[in-house]
């Protein structure tokens, strides 16, 4: 007889500069130049762990959507593409309120890291929460991973959706420069609800910032950079 309940410890923490859901990226992949670490626990923290890793270019995360636990079972969710008014199985698709609330994201693998017998991971292109723990790491795999001619559903209809950046110099020098086109990636993904189509003004948390915008039509305009205390 199989065990049916099992608990899952995390084998480490990712951090990033996403500190709040509002602005994350709604896929991995989707802000390139956003570099984050993984840093692991315990028995983890080994090189002999990561033996061979670096000869992939991309890994997989499995991770806790640690903001989103319920009690109680969503079957049915709303994704922010479709509005936010139409419901799809929560099978059907990628959101936090998941039965285990366990997230699955592809990465770009920069580099292993072992600074004072200390292993972390640089990777690109996480949209995952800053202290977000983690339960695996896979690596990608071309062969079997990439399906050619997989059908999409209903999320095709948004692949090339992007917003222009209205970034003025002064407020952009306020970011560091490693760090400016990584947050011009994520606002580019549109941070608001998909149900609001309004002008009103927005705020939103990257690394030690709080960035205030609009959004006009497809233009989201920055207006305010603020350095948080």
């Amino acid at each position: 007889m199989f065990n049916m309940e099992r608990t899952i410890k995390p084998i480490g923490v990712i951090h990033s500069d996403f500190k709040e859901k509002f602005g994350i990226p709604r896929q991995s992949g989707r802000s390139p130049s956003t570099i984050s670490t993984i840093e692991f626990f315990g028995e983890y923290n080994s090189e002999v762990a990561f033996k061979k890793l670096e000869q992939f270019s991309h890994i997989w995360i499995l991770f806790d959507f640690s903001l989103s636990h319920k009690e109680k079972p969503s079957l049915s969710v709303r994704p922010p593409r479709l509005g936010g008014n139409e419901k799809v199985g929560v099978f059907a698709s990628r959101s936090p309120f998941r039965p285990n609330n366990i997230g699955l994201s592809c990465v770009k693998l920069l580099s292993i890291n072992n600074e004072n017998n200390s292993i972390t991971l640089s990777v690109a292109g996480a949209d995952i929460l800053d202290g977000t723990p983690i339960y695996d790491i896979k690596p990608y795999i071309p062969s079997s991973d990439c399906i050619l001619n997989a059908s999409g559903g209903y999320s095709e209809k948004f692949t090339d959706y992007k917003l222009k950046v209205d970034f003025d110099d002064n407020l952009l020098s306020k970011i560091p420069r490693e760090k400016r086109l990584s947050l011009i990636e994520c606002l580019s993904e549109d941070p608001r609800p998909s149900y609001q189509n309004d002008q009103r003004e927005y705020g939103m948390k990257f690394a030690n910032f709080n960035i205030r915008f609009t959004v006009n039509q497809n233009v989201l305009k920055v207006i305010d950079v603020k350095e948080d205390c």
